[in-house]
């Protein structure tokens, strides 16, 4: 794994999305000039879908200070649209990220402990803002369900960073 750095560009990824096409990571749609890119573990993390039902909560907000909001995961179709059911979620979902990409994103990717949790390698939690020059502005990768940062203080950072043209933090090279 090879983590992406704080100022990078972000690797453009292609991804199905759920209700057909094509969902391009770190190239944002609508009226949109900045990108969220969640990705999560799958349809057997319930700590996922409690992360991805606030993001649904909050997707409007990030999309009022011109953040597009997109999610994606290893899980096949039928699963990414379980999700979507279950959570009754609008937000764009992508959905079969392979092994490749999931290394490309620099995300930790686990092997499944059973068949019940599920039948692929998955990728750990990651988050990455993707600001409107494609580099990445805030990045957040973990190798645990259990460390994620709170989506209503990424939605207050932003709001910080947008309205005071804040630069990409972390980006010393040592000498």
């Amino acid at each position: 794994m090879t983590a992406l750095a704080a100022g990078s560009v972000f690797p453009k990824l292609d991804v199905a999305k759920l209700g057909g096409g094509t969902l391009t990571l770190g190239e944002p749609q609508s009226a949109h000039d900045w990108q969220l890119v969640i990705v999560y573990r799958g349809l057997h993390c319930p700590l996922c879908k409690k992360y991805l039902a606030q993001l649904q909560e909050l997707e409007a907000s990030f999309n009022a200070v011109g953040v597009d909001v997109v999610a994606v995961s290893g899980d096949p179709q039928d699963k990414a649209q379980a999700m979507v059911d279950e959570k009754e979620l609008s937000v764009a979902m992508g959905y079969g990220l392979t092994v490749a990409q999931m290394e490309a994103l620099g995300v930790y990717v686990s092997d499944p402990r059973s068949a019940q949790e599920t039948d692929r390698p998955f990728p750990e939690p990651g988050l990455f803002v993707v600001n409107g020059d494609g580099a990445i502005q805030m990045v957040d990768v973990s190798n645990a369900p259990f460390l994620r940062p709170d989506l209503q203080s990424v939605l207050n950072g932003l709001n910080f960073v947008r309205g005071n043209d804040y630069p990409i933090r972390g980006t010393h090279k040592a000498a």
